[in-house]
């Protein structure tokens, strides 16, 4: 098929697809904000929310300002991955963080996870969690030998149940010949990421939280001791103070802009398709992403209606509307048996990068702060809200493994992602290097 809008549905939209069961929320603009709160809490995604949910449960007053839409951001823009560890044992150490620094990383997301297992059970969060396994496959022969080791890791360092799977095995998971096999983590699981977010905000508020959308912060500064958050919708004294935002970070807070990469994030969903045609591409409904540097990341809707396919379309971002025909050829490429099958959403949501790939909590100057999920935040995030608001608080029952040893920059960024289409490039040719060559 061409790569024309011929692939799209009459009825396409650039909202994600997650949004038609839990659109995000648009708080009364005529409701004022509070003169004070005990925290004010900037970003409300799942990190802002887990927060705000730990702060109430401690009888902390806390106010929660998104500068959109609740669940407008990237939180509910996601694949809806549930994973703990995975990340930081495939990408391994980074520049400055010892084998005991990264036991500690990997401990405490292994404790993410079960954070988020701990918190939809006890709070019967209606959030479509299915515990369905994550298929990592190989993009090339050598990559299969990689992911081999890399499930011996992960079985090592965090106890999941992972099973090799050769080429010849994997139409039981995924019906494609284009990958070379690779390795099913049996433990993790798939979310509903928007009805994931409004489970949380619908929780932070029975708690007695408040929650603002369209409460863009424009300063925060310090005035005899308390915190003075300006917004465009009037000021907040605070006594503490939480930066959550993300991807979406702005020079409002000159501390963390220049240390993480605002990165898109793009997918499409296709539209309702036959249930035995969901079952016979995904036999077992699991999530599954591939080994290239640029990932490709495949798995069925929630109630298991449609198939959701998330790829950078090309090295420069593009809009929804020009990325889906580039998204579909990779789909169709990966699955042919969706050929003909038209696009109902196209989306995108910046996901945050930082220089040495692994999250970072602490305070600077005064201001706590939970950022830099590098893709993989479902769980993370959530659980770093929590463990931000504890620090906070000094109830932590251990410092965390993603504070204190430093948050890089470089001298050649300042906050505008001008290298990632060149990064994009060289991730393209390194995996077709490796595509062609093995």
């Amino acid at each position: 098929m061409s790569l024309s809008n011929d692939i799209l549905h009459p009825s396409f939209t650039t909202d994600p697809y997650w949004w038609d069961a839990a659109p995000p929320e648009t708080t009364s603009p005529d409701a004022p904000l509070p003169r004070e709160a005990d925290v004010v809490v900037i970003g409300g995604g799942y990190c802002g929310m887990s927060a705000a949910i730990e702060l109430r449960r401690q009888g902390i007053d806390v106010a929660v300002l998104d500068k959109g839409a609740l669940g407008g951001g990237a939180s509910t823009r996601a694949t809806g991955g549930v994973t703990g560890g995975q990340k930081l044992v495939l990408a391994g150490p980074t520049a400055g963080v010892t084998r005991d620094q990264l036991a500690a990383m990997l401990r405490d997301s292994i404790a993410s996870f079960a954070y988020l297992r701990n918190l939809l059970e006890t709070e019967q969060l209606d959030a479509g969690f299915q515990q369905c396994g994550r298929f990592l496959v190989a993009y090339s022969e050598g990559h299969a030998k990689r992911l081999a080791r890399m499930g011996a890791l992960l079985r090592e360092h965090t106890g999941v149940r992972v099973r090799d799977i050769a080429r010849a095995q994997q139409r039981e998971i995924l019906a494609s010949e284009f990958y070379h096999g690779g390795i099913l983590i049996e433990d993790y699981g798939s979310i509903h990421p928007a009805k994931y977010h409004k489970s949380l905000r619908d929780l932070a508020r029975r708690l007695g939280a408040g929650l603002y959308s369209h409460t863009p912060m424009l300063s925060v500064e310090q005035r005899d001791g308390k915190w003075v958050v300006a917004t465009a919708r009037g000021e907040i004294v605070a006594g503490r103070v939480i930066a959550a935002t993300n991807g979406y970070t702005g020079t409002e807070l000159p501390y963390l802009h220049p240390r993480l990469i605002p990165a898109a994030s793009y997918h499409i969903a296709t539209e309702p398709l036959p249930r035995d045609m969901i079952e016979r591409l995904l036999p077992g409904g699991r999530m599954v992403s591939d080994s290239q540097r640029n990932l490709v990341a495949v798995r069925p809707s929630t109630d298991g209606t449609r198939i959701i396919f998330g790829a950078r379309p090309s090295a420069h971002d593009r809009r929804e509307e020009e990325a889906a025909p580039l998204i579909y050829r990779t789909m169709t490429a990966v699955l042919p048996q969706l050929d003909g099958v038209k696009v109902t959403h196209c989306w995108r949501g910046n996901v945050a990068m930082t220089f040495d790939r692994h999250p970072h909590i602490g305070e600077i100057d005064g201001i706590f702060f939970a950022v830099g999920c590098n893709g993989s935040g479902v769980a993370m995030m959530s659980y770093l809200g929590q463990q931000i608001a504890r620090r906070l608080l000094s109830r932590q029952d251990r410092p965390s493994a993603f504070e204190g040893h430093g948050f890089p920059i470089h001298r050649w960024y300042d906050g505008r992602p001008w290298f990632v289409p060149l990064i994009t490039v060289y991730y393209n040719l390194r995996d077709g290097l490796d595509r062609r060559f093995g």
